[in-house]
């Protein structure tokens, strides 16, 4: 008669002594994963040198419009670049559909102030009621 032996794969009957890491291991990579995306989402917008003022009024609401001017005099809306007749076009569209949403202009320190006022008075011709300048805070 032939003996059966045991291998060192059979454990029936015997506690486990060490633990399974790979699902842990994949959890920690989804949360590392969000981490990294949550951590590095910003604000869309164009990187413009905002000019200094003493006080600052916070702007922040939804459905508001951003218009940006970057140092070339190139004229952004939320970080998409459009030329003054498409920015003026895109607002009329959207004042069709909510009448009163605010509007910030942020326009660069070294632009020229020709161009932030060509914005503006696009903005007055439209009858926009809220309109905000945004400013840096001063270096101290």
């Amino acid at each position: 008669m032939a003996s059966v032996s045991s291998t060192p794969d059979d454990d029936d009957g015997v506690p486990v002594d060490s633990i399974n890491i790979t699902p842990l291991v994949d959890v920690l990579m989804v949360v590392l994963v969000m981490f990294i995306l949550t951590a590095t989402a910003q604000v869309a917008g164009i990187q413009v040198n905002l000019p200094k003022a003493s006080s600052t009024v916070s702007l922040a609401q939804p459905k508001t419009k951003a218009i940006s001017i970057n140092e070339n005099g190139q004229v952004f809306l939320d970080a998409y670049p459009v030329t003054l007749p498409e920015l003026e076009d895109r607002l009329r569209t959207e004042k069709a559909l909510n009448p009163d949403f605010p509007v910030i202009v942020r326009g660069d320190a070294i632009v020229q102030y020709q161009k932030v006022v060509e914005v503006l008075d696009m903005l007055r011709r439209l009858e926009l009621s809220q309109i905000g300048l945004v400013t840096g805070k001063p270096t101290s």
